[in-house]
């Protein structure tokens, strides 16, 4: 929504006492803003310590949400929950490198389990594994938006990644049958033109 030069003005002529009166009507209502502004202003705690502290809390949750692997339709709503709540972290704190890092180490998690899911069927587990191939195709995408300098670290998670769907043959069928090329997973190999590949495979009926 854009605003007239007259709202504007109408809006500069408020009292202090008038504007913080409306500044914290507004923040009531956005509890996202409210969380935003305060990290920004106040909180002691830095982007890298909300990271770490989100690593262990999907961590903590995956390990909960391990239980219900046998019910996959309310283990895939757990896992979007945590998801959430990555989302929620980025845009509070703007973490770019988080918002790839922390679904990665979520990815990660979820496949400590490949024991457990490797019991289920095929049709089961389906909805899961699109939704992680998703997670892997926008976090090579972000990737090559970030800083080199981040590229190592990234790296960690992908061989991490590599190592894991080797040991989960469904999974690694379907990232196969979806167009999704190992040899990506090491920053230096993501294609520049990743965007339109992962369009292109969108295109096709893939990744669906």
């Amino acid at each position: 929504m854009e605003y007239s030069k007259e709202f504007k003005q109408a809006l500069s002529e408020f009292s202090p006492a008038e504007k913080d009166k409306l500044i914290f009507r507004l923040l009531k209502k956005d509890k996202l803003l409210s969380k935003k502004l305060y990290f920004e202003l106040i909180d002691l705690e830095t982007v890298d310590d909300k990271r770490d502290a989100m690593e262990e809390n999907i961590r903590e949750k995956v390990l909960l949400a391990s239980k219900y692997i046998a019910n996959q339709k309310y283990f895939l709503v757990l896992i979007r929950k945590i998801s959430a709540e990555i989302t929620e972290h980025v845009k509070i704190t703007t973490d770019k490198f988080g918002d790839v890092s922390l679904n990665l180490f979520l990815i990660n998690e979820i496949l400590e389990y490949n024991e457990k899911l490797g019991t289920q069927r095929f049709d089961n587990v389906y909805k899961l594994y699109i939704y992680l191939i998703n997670k892997i195709f926008k976090a090579l995408t972000l990737t090559k938006k970030l800083d080199e300098d981040y590229w190592m670290e990234i790296d960690e998670f992908l061989e991490s990644l590599n190592e894991k769907t080797d040991g989960n043959i469904y999974f690694q069928k379907l990232c196969t049958n979806n167009g999704l090329d190992f040899n990506w997973l090491k920053c230096e190999n993501i294609p520049d033109h990743f965007e339109l590949i992962v369009k292109g495979i969108k295109s096709e009926g893939f990744l669906r």
